[in-house]
């Protein structure tokens, strides 16, 4: 089964998650959260830390990840694992995979027509809305 990964990336102060606008299928135009593929012989919080550096520049050292949750998908024979984290300090992102952008989080992040995941983004951020002050204390 291939394991994926999606990362929750949150600015300092909680009131912006970093989203990327898809270049390719699936989802292509559409906004999405950044991540990637699990290699073989990793582990999900390797493969978490690599996607990050690789799609936006931000390195280990500027968040803490925390696993989240996941979701299995028996039907196409994959998993995907979701991780969030605050950044410690402001950071410039760069990557060429997706167009990179801050959003505020008054969004409509169940509307399909703009948000990739078949609603699973809107389901994410009010999971996150729920843990944030249990598990995010750094």
């Amino acid at each position: 089964m291939q394991g994926y990964n999606v990362l929750m990336i949150y600015n300092p102060e909680w009131n912006r998650m970093l989203m990327c606008k898809r270049r390719k299928d699936p989802y292509k135009g559409l906004r999405n959260l950044v991540g990637g593929k699990i290699e073989a012989g990793e582990t999900g919080i390797e493969a978490a830390y690599r996607e990050l550096l690789e799609e936006t520049g931000i390195a280990r050292d500027d968040i803490t990840l925390h696993h989240i949750m996941d979701f299995t998908y028996y039907a196409q024979n994959c998993y995907v694992e979701v991780y969030a984290g605050r950044l410690k300090r402001d950071v410039t992102v760069c990557g060429d995979e997706n167009e990179l952008f801050w959003t505020e989080l008054d969004q409509d992040f169940f509307d399909r027509s703009l948000y990739a995941g078949e609603g699973n983004i809107g389901h994410m951020v009010e999971q996150v809305k729920l843990c944030k002050d249990r598990i995010f204390a750094d």
